[in-house]
């Protein structure tokens, strides 16, 4: 005998497994966006610990500017546009240099899914200079 509900399973699945392929693509998107957001963070610690050994605040700029780069080119993200951002005004032994550094990243190349659009994303960190090392002055 037939029952009313031989091949609910079926369609079940078949109306869920779309769904749930868009879900799980969903959280890899938002997972890879958490990732890029993580590695501007990494890269931005970096910029300010270089911009801190650098000799000069000419120097600093430069330091962290580089490092920056290095730092994001070396991993899976790709800025289309990357500023980085120093503030030496504090680039004295004992003080403290902060930098900032964002970056335009597609959504495109984040997920499988091809999202439209960037997410331009932004992070701060301070290295402090040591105390008993000579700075120069331009």
């Amino acid at each position: 005998m037939n029952s009313p509900q031989d091949g609910s399973a079926a369609v079940e699945l078949t109306i869920l497994a779309p769904v749930l392929v868009v879900l799980l693509l969903f959280v890899v998107a938002v997972g890879r966006l958490v990732l890029a957001h993580q590695e501007v963070e990494a890269a931005a610690f970096d910029a300010a610990r270089a911009a801190s050994i650098a000799s000069s605040a000419a120097g600093a700029q430069l330091a962290a500017n580089q490092a920056a780069s290095t730092d994001l080119a070396g991993h899976s993200i790709t800025c289309a546009h990357l500023s980085t951002s120093v503030d030496t005004t504090e680039f004295t032994p004992g003080g403290v240099v902060k930098v900032e550094v964002s970056c335009t990243a597609s959504l495109s190349g984040l997920a499988l899914l091809a999202l439209p659009g960037s997410e331009t994303l932004t992070s701060q960190a301070t290295a402090p200079v040591d105390v008993y090392r000579q700075v120069f002055s331009p």
